[in-house]
This record gives C-alpha cells, sequence and structure tokens, in this order.
C-alpha cells in the first residue's frame, strides 16, 4: 500500500498560484497597516508551555501543540502516563495565537519600545483542533494593537486602519459590530446574576447565534445554579435584541437597548466610551459602518473593556476582530500597561481578494537540448538584468499545459531559444493570447 503523502490533518500546501496570491494579500495588508503608523515585529513560533497555559488565552489553551522536553528518561514518561499528565513532559508549545507572545514581547522590551506602541504581527499560528470545514490546525493571523494607549484613541485607530486595509483589499461592505465588556456585565448584574457565574452566563451567550436564545436559556437552566427570575430576564432581553436587529451605533440606540437594563459605574462608562468611538469614526471622510451588537460576546477571557467583529456578507463568520486586553501585560510585566488588538481573519479574507494585476513580466524560456549551457545561462541573465522574472523550460512533447501552468503562476510570456538564438533576437509572446 502506498504511503499518505497529503500533508497532517488540517494543515495544506500551497501551489505556486496560490502562495503567491497569499503573499500578495498579506503584503498589501502589511502596507494599509503600516501606513497608519504601526510597526512590524517577529516572536518565535514557540513559548514556554508555562506562559501558554497561564490563563490568558481562553479555551484557545487546551488547543496547544505541546513540544516534549529532550532526553526524558523511561521512569519520567512512566509516570506521566500513569497521572496521565502530558502537560509535565512539555516545556514549550506552539502559539495559538499572537497576543499572549506580544504580551511577552512587550514585557521583554517595554524598555526598548515608545511608551505607546503600535505594532503588526502577520505569522502561522497552531491550534489542535478537530478538523473541520474552515478550520485548519496551522493558519495564519494579521494582527495590530495598540500598547500604552488607555483613551479610546486606540479603538479608534484599530477600526479606521482596519477599515481602511480591507477597503485597499477591495473587500466592500464589511460592517463592525462592537460592544463592550463591562456593558455586558452590568446587564448581567442588572439581570440579578451572581458576579462569580457570569464568566459560564457568557460563554453561553457568545453561542447565541449558533444554538439560539431557546438554546442559551436551556444550557444555563441545566446549570442549575441560576434562578428562574435571572433567566427570565435575560431571555426577554435577547429576544428585544432581536427583535430590534443590529442598528448603527448612536447614543441614543445604545440608552434604548441596555440603558435601563444596566447596573453599575463600570456599565456606564462602557456605554460613554462606545459613543465616544462612534462619534470619532463619524468624523472620517469614508467612515465604516458600526454597529451595536449587545450580545456580542467573544470568548477571550482576558478581553476587559471594547470588544469588536468585523462582518462581510459573504462570510457566515467573522472576518476580523478583536478588543481591549487591559489586564494582561500587567501579568509578565508586574504593572499594568493598557493594550488594545484587531486581528484580520487571513484565511477568511484571501479568496475574497481579486489578484492583483502586475506590472512584472515574467518570462518562460523555451530551450532545444542543443542549446549550449553557456549560451542558455548568458541570455537568461541578459532578461533578468533587464527587470524580468525569467524561468528556463526544456521543451515538453506538450507545450500548451506547460505554458498554462505558468501563466497562472503569474509569467506574463514565453520565447524559444535555439541553438543560434541570441537575447535580441528572441521574439516574446503573450502567455495570455
Amino acid at each position: 500500500m502506498a504511503k499518505d503523502i497529503h500533508p497532517p490533518r488540517g494543515m495544506r500546501d500551497f501551489l505556486p498560484a496560490e502562495k503567491a496570491q497569499r503573499d500578495a494579500v498579506l503584503a498589501r495588508i502589511v502596507a494599509g497597516y503600516t501606513r497608519h503608523g504601526f510597526t512590524a515585529i517577529e516572536t518565535p513560533v514557540a513559548e514556554d508551555i508555562s506562559r501558554l497555559t497561564s490563563g490568558m488565552g481562553g479555551d484557545n489553551e487546551k488547543l496547544a501543540f505541546r513540544i516534549q522536553k529532550r532526553a526524558l528518561t523511561a521512569d519520567q514518561l512512566r509516570a506521566a502516563a500513569d497521572a496521565m499528565d502530558a502537560t509535565s513532559l512539555a516545556d514549550l508549545g506552539l502559539r495559538f495565537d499572537l497576543t499572549v507572545p506580544l504580551a511577552r514581547f512587550y514585557s521583554s522590551h517595554a524598555a526598548e519600545l515608545p511608551s505607546v506602541f503600535r505594532s503588526i504581527q502577520a505569522a502561522p499560528v497552531w491550534r489542535a483542533e478537530r478538523p473541520q470545514k474552515g478550520r485548519y490546525r496551522q493558519f495564519v493571523q494579521c494582527d495590530i494593537d495598540v500598547i500604552g494607549e488607555p483613551s479610546a484613541l486606540a479603538e479608534v485607530e484599530l477600526l479606521a486602519a482596519s477599515a481602511d486595509t480591507f477597503a485597499a483589499l477591495g473587500i466592500d461592505g464589511v460592517e463592525f459590530r462592537v460592544n463592550d465588556r463591562r456593558i455586558l456585565e452590568g446587564l448581567l448584574a442588572g439581570f440579578g446574576f451572581d458576579a462569580s457565574s457570569w464568566p459560564g452566563v457568557l460563554i453561553s451567550v457568545d453561542k447565541l447565534d449558533k444554538i439560539g436564545i431557546d438554546g442559551v436559556v436551556a444550557e444555563l437552566e441545566s446549570a442549575g445554579i441560576h434562578s428562574a427570575d435571572s433567566l427570565a430576564r435575560l431571555r426577554e432581553f435577547l429576544a428585544a435584541v432581536e427583535s430590534a436587529g443590529l442598528r448603527t451605533l448612536t447614543a441614543t440606540i445604545v440608552r434604548d437597548l441596555v440603558g435601563p437594563r444596566i447596573v453599575g459605574e463600570s456599565a456606564e462608562a462602557g456605554i460613554a466610551n462606545l459613543v465616544l468611538i462612534a462619534e470619532a469614526i463619524a468624523q472620517l471622510p469614508t467612515a465604516p459602518r458600526l454597529v451595536f451588537d449587545p450580545t456580542l460576546v467573544r470568548g477571550m477571557g482576558y478581553y476587559t473593556g471594547t470588544i469588536f467583529e468585523a462582518a462581510h456578507p459573504s462570510s457566515s463568520s467573522s472576518v476580523g476582530g478583536g478588543g481591549r486586553y487591559d489586564g494582561m501585560i500587567g501579568r509578565f510585566l508586574g504593572r499594568d500597561v493598557p493594550a488594545c488588538g484587531f486581528s484580520i481573519g487571513f484565511e477568511r479574507i484571501v479568496d475574497l481578494v481579486a489578484p492583483a494585476a502586475s506590472d512584472e513580466r515574467g518570462v518562460v524560456l523555451v530551450y532545444d537540448n542543443a542549446v549550449p549551457l553557456d549560451r542558455l545561462i548568458r541570455i537568461k541573465q541578459s532578461f533578468v538584468e533587464r527587470g524580468a522574472r525569467v524561468r528556463l523550460e526544456k521543451r515538453p512533447k506538450r507545450l500548451g499545459p506547460v505554458l498554462e501552468s505558468l501563466g497562472a503562476a503569474g509569467f506574463t510570456h514565453f520565447g524559444f531559444v535555439d541553438v543560434g538564438a541570441q537575447a535580441e533576437s528572441i521574439e516574446l509572446r503573450s502567455l495570455s493570447e
């Protein structure tokens, strides 16, 4: 039986044309964010497993690929197996997102960085997902973050830069759904849920789009720790939001939906923050649409304030998201540092971006075996020096399929090199004709 030669489950190979398109889209994303003052950094693919499992990564911590320690003894392996403790065998893990590595990076280099640091990271991450459509074990994330800015300026810059970048990619119709964790907690307090139960309640509410209102309430009822009155208030609120639909973020919309129901000064501060963001974004010449979604949770447990997701009509899932995570860096650094970030869903948008036209000439030189090597390489070099991208291709029995494949890989012209050919005499023909 032939050996399985496919990539590991949940991981993918990319053919040259696919790789070229991915690289081009990634370059345009980085260029868009760079224009807004963000600067690129790079972090290792692996982090200490203790950092990756310190409670900052939410449910993703369970999906971290662990890297086994070197030189383990048979006794250590048996002891770990007996205790069913695989974690003790690992000292490193592959990063499951770019936010935890960024927090470690900033904590390591804070003295070398500006007081407000705006970063870009675009790199692969790994999660031990159950492979299924749209979910991969290796995928690319494109993150921008603002560290050190406590005001709503951070959120406004992230939203404005991301909206411009989507537009530069030719992806129209993106809207940003926004909420604030403080509003969510104020609502739960107003509904009478005990503060200790809030994380569990929010996990259920986060599934609203998948299981519906009845499913959320049934899941919470099965826990047996919530009062019937609290669940009834939650159900009434979720129904009111569903009936109202998502509408443009304004002070009136926010106060109508959540104002009478929230409890606490922190929740009031969350409302004021969203209104401030909306007013600032409205000043942009081509302002992106912000909609208020009071049921938006985002699963990461580290969010402390504003949260947002980017939605597009062609995708059933978000095409980007992020929020404020003021408590994370302090756990590394020992002092609080405000932070806010946004991540473009690269794998979801790459297929939405039309290939950009290139003015680069890609030349295929089709040669016969009889052409001397020194002449062949001299002719190729002549085209390279004129700024062309050049590929040598031995004349096959069937030229058409070869040229078609090379055209898909971005080559634009071809010409024949025979025994007596000189570079100046080679006639180039378009591959598109």
